[in-house]
């Protein structure tokens, strides 16, 4: 990258809004999100958003693409790639033992295969639905290769009645699922997770520390049943496809070949997941 473009980036990067939305969407990458849900994950008014979208669109940071009626916006992430280069290759001369606490988390270092299970976690806000599928589905179309966990970022009283019943339905084992919050896996002891999902949109949203160990992560965001209009019938239909697209995505997940991919491969098999 070009002095003049990084320092275009800088000052565009330099608004704490322009930057709150570039954080939001890099946690949404490599895909894109609608002006509506970023301003309601941020707080912020449509027409302030729209000037800092078009700011950030204009030096390069954001791509956007309309879909139907529906604009989304996107990380540009050759840029992001381009501007991490320059603090590193050009400001920093390349040189890790001048940026050890830099070079270390932009180069983890790569687990070798094991037997050992890998442990997943994932993530909603009310940790009551889908957070609960994708567990119960894990652990068992896992086969003893993962340990699944999932918590909410705001977890509410419990699993929701309908969940359990779909999962009962599907023969999962229900008796150890429950309601948790994030904040148990981000104690010291806790377990050191080597993927983390996002399934809803909310959950991608929140400002979560970094994880221990660098783990994976992927947003494979799906509606809410919960918030599922209509009669108890057409409620029961939502929470079934919910559980029915989840389970295809996990499916796939658990079909990788994770000891012969490196972990661009794995980050890039699990970004194509969520397109499902």
């Amino acid at each position: 990258m070009e002095q003049s473009d990084a320092a275009q980036a800088f000052a565009t990067l330099g608004h704490p809004d322009r930057l709150a939305v570039y954080r939001l969407l890099m946690r949404f990458a490599p895909r894109g999100a609608r002006p509506t849900e970023i301003a309601a994950a941020l707080g912020f008014k449509p027409n302030t958003l729209s000037h800092h979208l078009a700011d950030l669109t204009s030096a390069g940071m954001l791509r956007v693409e309309r879909r139907g009626r529906s604009l989304h916006y996107s990380i540009a992430l050759d840029r992001a790639e381009g501007l991490i280069g320059y603090l590193a290759l050009d400001v920093g001369r390349g040189r890790p033992d001048l940026m050890p606490g830099l070079s270390a988390p932009l180069m983890p270092e790569v687990r070798p295969p094991s037997d050992a299970p890998r442990h997943v976690l994932f993530l909603c806000t009310a940790n009551s639905a889908r957070s609960l599928f994708a567990e119960a589905l894990l652990r068992d179309l896992g086969q003893g290769r993962f340990v699944a966990h999932s918590a909410g970022t705001r977890p509410g009283p419990g699993p929701n009645p309908m969940a359990i019943e779909v999962l009962r339905r599907n023969e999962h084992d229900v008796s150890g699922l429950a309601s948790k919050s994030i904040l148990g896996f981000q104690a010291p002891g806790a377990p050191r997770m080597d993927f983390v999902f996002t399934v809803c949109d909310t959950a991608a949203a929140e400002d979560c520390p970094p994880w221990p160990g660098q783990p994976i992560t992927g947003h494979w965001g799906l509606p809410d049943p919960v918030s599922a209009p209509g009669t108890e019938a057409e409620r029961a239909l939502a929470f079934a496809q919910t559980y029915a697209a989840l389970r295809r995505r996990i499916a796939a997940f658990v079909a990788l070949p994770l000891d012969r991919l490196d972990r661009l491969a794995v980050q890039s098999r699990v970004d194509a997941i969520s397109k499902d």
